[in-house]
Parts: C-alpha cells; sequence; structure tokens
C-alpha cells in the first residue's frame, strides 16, 4: 500500500506498544499533534476527550500527545495507516496523495471565508471523497472542521508584494500544493517540519513562514520575526484522521460517539480560532512586530498558474456545484 512515504516500523511499534498505564479503558486513542497545548485545536481537543470518555462510561479513552510527542505530522499519519490507535490533525493536501480532489481545500484564495469552507465540508461530494480515502489509504476522517485560521506570511522586512519576496526562504508544507504555492508568490518554498521553524529563523537558516494567529503565538514565531503580512492565502481547515481498521474496531455505539463528539468540538475550535484572532494580532503587535493589512489582488493574481499546473479548476468547479452555485 503507498501511504505517501515509507514508514518507520520502528517508530509504529514504539506507538502501539506504549502503556496504557493504569487506564482501564477497553478501547484508546492516542490523539498527536503538532501544536502547543495552548492552541485552541488542543483546547478543543481537552473538551473532545473528556465528553467521548465520559458518554462511553470510560470504555473508550484518548491520550492527548501535543507539541510533535509523537512526531510529525506524516509520522502520526504513517503510524495510522499501519493500524494503530493513533489520530492525528491533517490538512487537506496531506491526503490529496491518496484522493487529489482534496488539494482544493487548500488551494490559494480557493474560497471567500471560513463559512463556505465549512459548508463545503457537510456536503455528499466531500463525504464521497472521504469514501475513497477509506478505500484507497485505509485512513478516515472524523470530521473536518478543525478550523485553524486563514495563513499569513512571517518575514524579517515587510512585504507588500510578491517582488518583496524574491529569495527569501520561507518554510512551508512538504506538499506539492504549498510548495507551489509559496513559489508562485515569490518566495523560495522551504518544506521543514513545524517543530524545526523557530530555530531556523532564529539562526537564519530560513527567512520566515507562513501561519495562522493560533500557531504564530502558540509557537512564539512573533519573537524571531518583525513582520506578519496578512496575505490570508488559506483558510486552513483542518481534519481528525485515524485508522479505519482501528476504528471499526470499536463497538457501534462507541464508533458513534467518538464521530459526533469529533463535530462537536471541531465546531468548538472553529469559533475559537475565529474569535481569538483579532486578540493575537493585537498582541503580537504590542510585542513590537509589525502586523499589517495588505491589498491581497498582486498574491491573487501571482497564484493563478498554480491552479493549471495542479489541475484545480476541475475541482473548484466540483466544489461550487456542490455548494449549489
Amino acid at each position: 500500500m503507498n501511504i505517501g512515504r515509507i514508514f518507520w516500523p520502528a517508530a509504529v511499534a514504539a506507538v502501539v506498544a506504549m502503556p496504557l498505564g493504569a487506564s482501564a479503558a477497553d478501547y484508546t486513542l492516542k490523539l498527536g499533534s503538532v501544536l502547543a497545548p495552548t492552541d485552541p485545536l488542543q483546547v478543543a481537543a481537552e473538551g473532545m476527550k473528556k465528553a467521548v470518555e465520559e458518554r462511553s462510561g470510560g470504555r473508550l479513552e484518548i491520550e492527548l500527545y501535543p507539541s510533535s510527542q509523537l512526531g510529525d505530522t506524516q509520522d502520526m499519519m504513517d503510524q495510522a495507516a499501519a493500524g494503530a490507535n493513533v489520530g492525528t490533525f491533517v490538512e487537506a493536501s496531506r491526503v490529496s496523495v491518496f484522493v487529489p480532489q482534496f488539494d482544493v481545500l487548500v488551494a490559494p484564495y480557493a474560497f471567500d471565508s471560513v463559512e463556505e469552507i465549512a459548508r463545503f465540508v457537510e456536503t455528499d461530494t466531500f463525504a464521497n471523497w472521504n469514501d475513497q480515502l477509506r478505500e484507497k489509504s485505509g485512513l478516515t476522517l472524523l470530521s473536518f472542521n478543525w478550523y485553524q485560521g486563514a495563513r499569513h506570511l512571517l518575514t524579517k522586512k515587510p512585504v507588500s508584494t510578491p517582488a518583496d519576496l524574491d529569495g527569501v526562504r520561507v518554510r512551508t508544507i512538504g506538499q506539492p500544493l504549498w510548495v507551489e504555492t509559496i513559489g508562485a508568490m515569490g518566495a523560495v518554498p522551504t518544506p521543514l517540519a513545524w517543530a524545526e521553524v523557530y530555530p531556523s529563523i532564529q539562526t537564519g537558516a530560513i527567512d520566515g513562514a507562513e501561519a495562522q494567529p493560533s500557531a504564530i503565538w502558540g509557537s512564539k514565531l512573533h519573537e524571531v520575526v518583525s513582520d506578519i503580512t496578512l496575505t490570508g492565502h488559506i483558510h486552513l481547515m483542518s481534519g481528525l484522521l485515524v485508522s479505519d481498521a482501528w476504528l471499526q474496531s470499536l463497538p457501534e455505539d462507541l464508533r458513534a460517539i467518538l464521530t459526533e463528539e469529533a463535530k462537536t468540538w471541531g465546531a468548538s475550535a472553529l469559533k475559537d480560532n475565529v474569535e481569538s484572532a483579532d486578540k493575537i494580532f493585537a498582541d503580537i503587535r504590542e510585542a513590537g512586530v509589525n502586523v499589517t493589512e495588505i491589498d491581497t489582488t498582486p498574491f491573487k493574481e501571482a497564484v493563478k498558474p498554480v491552479y493549471e499546473k495542479l489541475n484545480l479548476t476541475e475541482m473548484v468547479d466540483e466544489v461550487r456545484a456542490a455548494l449549489g452555485e
């Protein structure tokens, strides 16, 4: 089975063999992420853990591992694909290797608002994509409403047009869509694990990054950059991904509880991230970093070739049809 890259069997074995301590739970989900414990998604995960354990009478336990404790996102995906009881948050390009249509969810400027993308992920079209993902990879999305925020540019100098990014090494997710997008925006795309971003900017190994407000604040990236440019090039909606084999091993009532709570707490994370963005940027400004609104038209024009290069236009049409537009 092609799972996007070769996984390390020893890492998978280590997670599967990880002791459950004194837990008396019949089933355990190890939910890992690269996010800080204070990130709204991680806070919502705490709420989900409590709700699932309460509703299941302790039969299903969720163990939380923030801050890359189980590895980078791809590491956790590999573990889940191997059948381990591991889950993580993924943005759409992570699963587009199996179902290419997912790429449209993180295509630059494809959605005008978080409300629009939130409507789409509840359509039959999206559900069909998830069915294909399950069949092709053995992975499944419990819900896809864990909104993280709009992505913006973080640099050590002011940026207002794509020309200002010439030669600037910007960290990005190591998936083709992200690499092509950041390159089209004018920068030198530099794939890097999230945990390496802060020290890499600090030491000058890279010149900047792009991220959403909660991740900027949670990882303290405002400490190592001077400017944040509000490009809003991607509305980062994420999903909670688990092994379908593991999910199907649960009794029907526990599967229902887990899926229902994933949607409920994803909606909670969405609300918190939308409502907290302005305050985060106010705090960042107070810390001495320039947070600048710009005319995004030049960036929207610059990324248009990405749609043709990655065959995204038909996917956008599919989304618009699903939304009744």
